[in-house]
């Protein structure tokens, strides 16, 4: 391991995703994003996937599993804590840094509110998301290219149906009060049937040349960076 190396956790979910793809497709997607990161960066080392996150929105769906956001914070914070023990302490101290790669919209709230009790304490810590300008919010056209281009042994796309074509921004109060079968019986928000590998090529690395910047960010920010 080297020296003050920067450790990705790669955080995800178990949750449907319409009837085409996996349980685990944001955590599949967050450890190809951290793994890719890896490859770029020879400072990051990837931890275990958190692969159960904050998923109450999609609980109607059956499989679904939650920790819901409290836990989710709670389990990020001590994690953190683990990686960079505080200044003085006996503990060894081989990372830098630590970097939250989410996959999984749910655990925006949770992440954020973690980094920033993280950041207080002084430690040096950051969270990225992979933004796609225009790109559909939920086992539509998006996350189905990426899967495709990624892992397609585990997309069916002969399962394949549109979902509902509203933007989060429209229907996010009606998910958090709700939950996302209120406004998609499928599970899918988008349409994926239009998803392609080339497309999900594409866009894989346009995102982790997004996320090596995050990454070449924070380790400016680190002690050992200063």
């Amino acid at each position: 391991m080297p020296t003050g190396a920067l450790l990705a956790v790669p955080t995800g979910s178990c949750e449907q995703h319409g009837p085409h793809l996996p349980f685990d497709t944001d955590t599949l997607l967050a450890m190809s994003f951290a793994r890719a990161l890896a490859g770029r960066r020879a400072d990051v080392v990837v931890a275990p996937a958190v692969a159960v996150g904050a998923s109450g929105e999609h609980q109607s769906f059956p499989g679904t599993l939650s920790i819901g956001t409290d836990a989710m914070r709670a389990v990020a914070v001590e994690l953190a804590r683990s990686a960079l023990p505080p200044p003085g302490s006996p503990l060894p101290r081989p990372f830098a840094a630590v970097l939250f790669v989410n996959g999984h919209g749910g655990n925006v709230e949770a992440l954020a509110a973690a980094v920033q009790q993280l950041r207080a304490e002084g430690r040096a810590v950051a969270v990225w998301h992979p933004r796609v300008e225009g790109g559909d919010p939920h086992a539509g056209h998006t996350e189905t290219s990426l899967m495709l281009h990624l892992h397609p042994d585990r997309v069916r796309m002969g399962l394949a149906e549109p979902g509902s074509p509203a933007r989060f921004r429209d229907i996010g109060d009606t998910l958090r009060t709700e939950g996302l079968a209120a406004v998609t019986p499928n599970g899918v928000l988008g349409d994926p049937t239009t998803a392609g590998a080339a497309e999900g090529g594409r866009l894989f690395a346009d995102l982790v040349d997004a996320l090596v910047a995050a990454a070449d960010a924070l380790h400016r920010r680190a002690p050992h960076g200063t």
